[in-house]
């Protein structure tokens, strides 16, 4: 065999720059231990369609009545919602939740999570509802722009760099 027959070993790729900071603090996994679990989504969801008393949102969405409870406490401990009383005509006082400015920054991901929702897991008719501007009806995308206001249409155009916040990572 000749060195020019020989195979050259495969070369390994370079390791992930994150690697080297911690996610400790990573705001990402903070907004998920929030908004992770699926009722607390469906929740928002209700409340966005103007779904906003405790029985209207367990009817309309099927939750649980424990779980709306810890997770209404959660939205509200939160700051995402506030709860607001009323009292209808010879009943005791109740509450409803409204979102709060917090909350209302929500939408984007929300309309985001529809989106891909609706592109990849809608029934065979389309999407069950759509999201129009109330100015002029049409319907309301997400999209990515940098600062510099470039249109981002593939994810492999976003790189991660080490925000202020970064610390280095130490493995335990």
């Amino acid at each position: 065999m000749t060195t020019t027959d020989a195979i050259a070993a495969p070369v390994a790729p370079p390791s992930p720059t994150a690697l080297s900071w911690s996610v400790d603090n990573c705001t990402l996994g903070r907004a998920m231990a929030i908004l992770g679990e699926r009722w607390t989504v469906v929740v928002l969801r209700e409340v966005f369609l103007g779904v906003r008393r405790f029985d209207d949102i367990r009817r309309h969405a099927g939750v649980p009545r424990q779980v709306l409870t810890t997770r209404l406490a959660t939205l509200v401990e939160e700051g995402l919602l506030q709860r607001v009383p009323y009292r209808e005509s010879g009943t005791r006082t109740r509450h409803e939740y409204r979102l709060t400015a917090k909350g209302l920054e929500l939408q984007p991901i929300l309309l985001a999570i529809t989106q891909w929702g609706d592109r990849h897991l809608a029934d065979p008719d389309g999407p069950p509802t759509t999201f129009v501007h109330r100015e002029c009806e049409q319907p309301v995308h997400v999209e990515v722009h940098c600062a510099a206001g470039h249109h981002v249409d593939d994810p492999r155009q976003v790189a991660t760099r080490p925000g202020p916040g970064v610390k280095a990572f130490t493995e335990t």
